[in-house]
């Protein structure tokens, strides 16, 4: 019998791009917030034991006119977003739990979008990676079964009061973002939308993690030139904003940002505690006042590391971090050069095991920021439909 990386090494790419992602965001904020019994302290440890998958890898076929309840109990919503309602659900052969999106298909490119999103999920299997167990197209909506994933939002869970917050668990948790980076991009695939809410927790005690969300996903072909115009502008490289070609170092900006954002505090000359949707943006190392500032940033290229949450960081980590938010994409270190860096290596003794507790209030208030911003972004969405919302039971 193969094992699982021999089976992911005989895997064969196929064409992909874009659609669903928010599915396990969505579930991650359900189960972050069932708090575990008792007081308890979670200490990082380089060495955690890969966790046995939840199910064996899967090739998943589509299927047509099936109605997926014949073989899945449907049970609670679990969330919404953009594209989808997502439930818990279960396979009555098995009993396994799992998550069901379902999304409804009014028009063609909703249902092209969301059978390209299920074309490149089921070619992807890696433990570092959500991963897809069935599909069906069914009555002008498409059901797409997920793995199901109960650890909540990586940053969610570093800013819980029981974490300790080291430089150590970082480089953990970024040694396993290249791991599943390298692995998609091995099949030719550029993920297009990492950020801090695509990365979750296998678990709520273990420091396993899951990318997700491939609805901006693209395949790589060397004989097209692949241009793209969306993303989130805080963590979108430069060659995205300028429309120019991109490439798998793409990605490998996003990453940048993302370990600048777990490990460090940027204090902008702005006001930055203002109570508003932008207020507590001090984190990041491109954010502006709003979406052209932040694009102007990242556009410019410049960060820094001169504040006091970077005293307490490693010359190993920093050197990371400038070999990765470099302007250039073709000077940016790939996912496999990434992972030979000497903060990452296992021998390397240059990470700290001191608690970084100015970067984990700023990391508490990132999150509260983004909090803010979601939670304002519905209820515009629902205005606009004409809700009415009453304030006074909020």
């Amino acid at each position: 019998m193969m094992n699982m990386n021999e089976k992911s090494k005989s895997l064969e790419a196929r064409f992909d791009p874009p659609s669903f992602g928010l599915v396990y965001k969505i579930l991650g904020k359900q189960k972050i917030v069932n708090k575990l019994p008792g007081k308890f302290k979670i200490y990082q440890k380089c060495s955690d034991p890969e966790l046995a998958p939840a199910f064996p890898y899967r090739q998943v076929q589509l299927k047509q006119e099936v109605d997926p309840r014949q073989s899945f109990d449907i049970l609670p919503e679990l969330g919404r977003g953009t594209f989808g309602t997502v439930f818990l659900c279960r396979d009555k052969a098995s009993g396994l739990e799992l998550a069901a999106k379902i999304v409804p298909c009014k028009k063609k490119k909703e249902r092209t979008d969301a059978l390209r999103e299920i074309d490149i999920m089921s070619c992807l299997h890696h433990p570092r990676l959500i991963q897809l167990y069935d599909a069906f197209d069914y009555e002008n909506k498409v059901y797409v079964i997920l793995e199901l994933v109960q650890g909540g939002e990586l940053f969610e869970r570093v800013i819980d009061d029981d974490f300790v917050l080291t430089e150590k668990a970082c480089a953990v948790f970024m040694k396993q973002i290249c791991e599943g980076m390298e692995y998609i991009h091995s099949r030719s695939i550029i993920h297009l939308d990492m950020k801090p809410e695509n990365i979750l927790c296998l678990t709520k005690t273990g420091n396993r993690i899951k990318i997700i969300d491939f609805g901006f996903a693209r395949r790589y072909d060397k004989n097209k030139k692949l241009q793209v115009m969306f993303g989130t502008p805080e963590f979108t490289a430069p060659e995205v904003l300028n429309y120019d070609e991109i490439y798998f170092y793409t990605d490998m900006w996003s990453l940048g940002v993302i370990c600048y954002v777990l490990r460090s505090f940027h204090q902008t000359g702005h006001s930055h505690f203002k109570i508003a949707v932008d207020s507590l943006s001090g984190l990041s190392p491109f954010v502006g006042g709003n979406d052209l500032a932040t694009m102007n940033n990242v556009n410019s290229g410049k960060f820094s590391f001169k504040y006091s949450s970077f005293e307490a960081v490693s010359e190993d980590a920093k050197d990371f971090v400038r070999k990765l938010l470099v302007r250039d994409g073709t000077q940016r270190l790939t996912a496999r050069q990434a992972l030979q860096h000497k903060w990452l290596a296992e021998t390397t003794t240059a990470q700290s095991t001191t608690e970084l507790s100015i970067t984990k209030t700023k990391l508490k208030r990132y999150v509260i920021k983004k909090r803010w911003t979601k939670a304002v972004n519905t209820i515009i969405a629902l205005r606009r439909m004409g809700a009415r919302i009453d304030f006074d039971l909020v």
